[in-house]
């Protein structure tokens, strides 16, 4: 390894894939979203990079664990039992695998993540 293989985001790697929930997870609103992975590990567990969200509401169910940094926006975490967390700029957290509930965008957000997911 040498340093020429640090991944650093502000480079750009990649292009950045659009997409939307399924049509059966969208609760509200046309939550068109954008995602940039930078890295992927060879092993394909780890990934980092930057994610993009319209106003919308949709579930979600975690098989991963989530490292989010919010960089822009405001969002409401809802769990299944409907307890919610607001997030905005500059907030960092954890969502474990195993969550399930929704995520909705109140303004525009775009979040850097870090996912691990167990094989």
């Amino acid at each position: 390894m040498n340093i020429q293989q640090i991944v650093d985001f502000a480079q750009g790697a990649g292009s950045a894939e659009t997409y939307r929930p399924a049509a059966e997870k969208i609760l509200k609103g046309d939550p068109v979203q954008q995602v940039r992975n930078h890295y992927a590990s060879p092993c394909n567990q780890f990934n980092a990079g930057v994610w993009e969200g319209e106003v919308g509401q949709w579930t979600v169910s975690y098989t991963e664990h989530e490292y989010c940094e919010i960089l822009q926006g405001v969002s409401v975490l809802r769990d299944s039992e409907g307890n919610a967390k607001t997030v905005r700029a500059g907030d960092r957290f954890v969502i474990p695998a195993g969550f399930s509930g929704t995520w909705e965008v109140l303004e525009p957000c775009r979040k850097v993540y870090v996912i691990f997911e167990q094989a």
